[in-house]
């Protein structure tokens, strides 16, 4: 059975062998019944944000050239910055999941697109794909758990180093893509020794990552602000705001639907002998969810239903919400929590864990103690 991390009140204890494996009886159904009915309305909705994605970008970028002028900065700078999340959000991190390679269509598909971001397709297709979603929230495997440089979880060791974790946390949402391609390169593992810094296919990738930062940073710092003549400096700042807005978004939504209170971790020895059951229980358990409105969603990539996404991959981004009330009640019935809540509050969970992990754990349990009893203590009068 899936192994928790050493909960004290294990929220699974209740589930026999049988409850867990029709759970996934059940989501296993839910995925064919989407399957089968994906279609032409799924491919036009992908092919509408392809479009008025780079629709937006031109348009924003067209504007920039009179960047010199303060209000088409502000307009320009704000329509580059929804047109990078987009295209980093709602379309690079889907179609780079396969969730469209049913289409077909070689323009559309996990195998051969190229996002605006500093990691290259490839090296975060094996980070995130093949690494993250098979390990996800298992201490220890999942590299996602605080990237390596933050503690997670109470049961990992505590040094000194991380009293700094929510200053790391910090600059990494501000440079958030390139946080992701020092990750997707475990730069910090290959430059530990001598033998890894001069291993062939560790220099091989580095190289793959620095072409790629470089085409970016040419793109964004020079094309662009070259183009627009006189107001090349004001440009070179829109485009490098537009990137630091979307860094600190995407940075935002990978937190609220992993780290807030309520999602689980796992033991190494939970995935030993995992069944597709229990597979499904640890995703469940080990996401979190924003609630919110349609462009709320389009603007997460639909990873404000991050515990559907976990659940189904693959499947394309615009289904999670029908799907997400079909989960929610077979959480409901097997007596599961299904973390979820507004991006303020998930956003607010997640640093507090941040901040009171930062600390040991004596310390941390007396902030989470005092958090909680501000939380339940009524308010009086005058």
């Amino acid at each position: 059975m899936t192994v928790l991390q050493k909960k004290s009140d294990n929220p699974i204890a209740h589930l026999s062998t049988e409850d867990i494996e029709e759970i996934g009886r059940r989501l296993d159904a839910i995925r064919a019944e989407v399957i089968a009915a994906r279609g032409a309305s799924d491919a036009a909705y992908i092919r509408k944000v392809i479009s008025v994605q780079r629709k937006l970008e031109l348009s924003s970028r067209a504007v920039l050239l009179l960047s010199l002028f303060p209000p088409a900065w502000i307009v320009g700078t704000a329509g580059l910055s929804v047109a990078k999340i987009l295209e980093n959000m709602e379309i690079g991190h889907n179609v780079m999941h396969g969730q469209w390679d049913w289409m077909r269509d070689p323009k559309i598909h996990s195998t051969k697109w190229e996002w605006d971001h500093a990691s290259p397709s490839e090296q975060w297709k094996h980070s995130h794909n093949e690494l993250h979603h098979t390990y996800t929230n298992v201490v220890g495997k999942d590299n996602d758990l605080g990237y390596g440089i933050m503690r997670v979880d109470e049961d990992q060791k505590w040094y000194p180093a991380y009293l700094a974790q929510p200053l790391w946390n910090f600059v990494n949402a501000m440079f958030f893509e390139y946080g992701i391609a020092a990750y997707d390169l475990e730069l910090g593992k290959n430059l530990a020794t001598k033998k890894r810094r001069k291993d062939p296919e560790f220099k091989a990738r580095a190289k793959q990552v620095f072409k790629k930062i470089r085409g970016q940073m040419t793109k964004d710092y020079v094309v662009h602000p070259l183009l627009s003549g006189p107001s090349a400096v004001h440009t070179l700042a829109a485009n490098f705001t537009a990137n630091i807005v979307r860094n600190v978004w995407a940075h935002s939504v990978i937190m609220c639907g992993h780290f807030p209170e309520g999602v689980q971790t796992f033991e190494k020895k939970s995935i030993e002998g995992e069944t597709r059951g229990e597979w499904y229980l640890r995703q469940m358990l080990g996401s979190a969810n924003i609630s919110g409105g349609r462009a709320m969603h389009i603007m997460t990539g639909n990873l404000s239903y991050q515990i559907e996404h976990h659940l189904f991959p693959d499947l394309p981004s615009n289904r999670y919400q029908e799907i997400a009330p079909k989960v929610q009640a077979l959480f409901d019935e097997f007596g599961l929590q299904y973390t979820t809540g507004p991006l303020p509050k998930q956003v607010a969970s997640a640093w507090a864990k941040v901040f009171r992990l930062s600390l040991p754990n004596d310390f941390g349990s007396k902030v989470r103690g005092a958090l909680t009893g501000a939380q339940q203590r009524p308010l009086t009068a005058g």
